[in-house]
């Protein structure tokens, strides 16, 4: 994605932070000699060297495995929160625009089984299950249960080659406008609109005006 200097996320520790918080994505292979998207939750672990790598699995159902083979090159886009910027906001004549924050995530993806798909799909749900009054575990459901379900997904690990992050949070604009914008974000209730103006306040903070 095109991404001018002002907008890079250029700290891993913020793109990682990101991702996590943001980890229902868009991964993205050929099929067929097209493109094909899957929506589904992706989660980030580490290496024992330290390194990041994705993983999640898709449903047996799904074609797009089918075409997948050891060090298929992926796409997988995190998107964030997202807001329309009107121009009536600046203290000057100028044109609308969207405010938002993505990192795409390229890498080669191989397909995982057995006790590393287990390990993978027992992540996913202790993320999500954490917040619930009675969480669900992978340990509490009968054993031939979660044999059989497993064998209706698919499983995968994509080892990152290249990472993109954008934060296009007007970080062009001199305070006055900034802060005018933050105020209209915060007064209105479109959906992410809250969102996007902590991030710019967040983002400011960070690296000043």
């Amino acid at each position: 994605m095109f991404i001018p200097r002002s907008n890079r996320i250029a700290a891993p520790d913020e793109i990682w932070r990101f991702i996590d918080a943001n980890s229902f994505a868009l991964l993205m292979s050929h099929l067929g000699g097209q493109m094909w998207g899957t929506h589904l939750p992706i989660l980030s672990a580490t290496h024992a060297d330290g390194t990041k790598y994705l993983h999640g699995h898709v449903a047996r159902a799904n074609p797009q495995w089918k075409e997948w083979r050891d060090d298929e090159e992926v796409l997988v886009v995190f998107n964030g929160p997202h807001a329309y910027i009107s121009s009536s906001w600046y203290g000057h004549v100028n044109v609308p625009t969207w405010n938002y924050i993505a990192v795409h995530v390229y890498g080669r993806l191989r397909i995982i089984e057995g006790d590393e798909l287990y390990a993978s799909i027992t992540q996913l749900m202790e993320k999500y299950e954490a917040k619930s009054h009675r969480p669900v575990t992978m340990e509490g459901l009968p054993a031939d249960y979660v044999e059989r379900e497993m064998k209706g997904v698919v499983g995968f690990a994509v080892e990152v080659t290249d990472i993109h992050g954008k934060e296009k949070l007007s970080q062009n604009r001199d305070a006055a406008d900034h802060a005018s914008i933050v105020r209209e974000l915060e007064s209105r209730d479109e959906i992410f609109d809250a969102e996007v103006a902590s991030e710019m306040r967040r983002e400011r903070s960070r690296h000043g005006p």
